[in-house]
């Protein structure tokens, strides 16, 4: 796993820090890579990703109709 050092405003360095006293997270290292990799997913960026996405309907339409959906 890579290291990586970022400087980050006392703001969010204070939310941090309250999801690990609340017990979202185990420390802030956890919380860091869970929040960056939340992140990028919303972001829907290319290249590997640790989960797999799992097929949806999103694309097709339902049942594979583009203009319709069928129930």
């Amino acid at each position: 796993m890579s290291k990586v050092e970022i400087t980050i405003p006392e703001q969010l360095e204070m939310q941090i820090a309250q999801l690990v006293e609340r017990g979202e997270f185990l420390n802030r290292e956890e919380a860091v890579e869970d929040l960056l990799s939340t992140g990028l997913k919303a972001y829907k960026t290319s290249g590997p990703t640790d989960e797999e996405e799992e097929p949806g309907y999103e694309d097709d339409g339902m049942m594979g109709h583009d203009d319709e959906y069928v129930f």
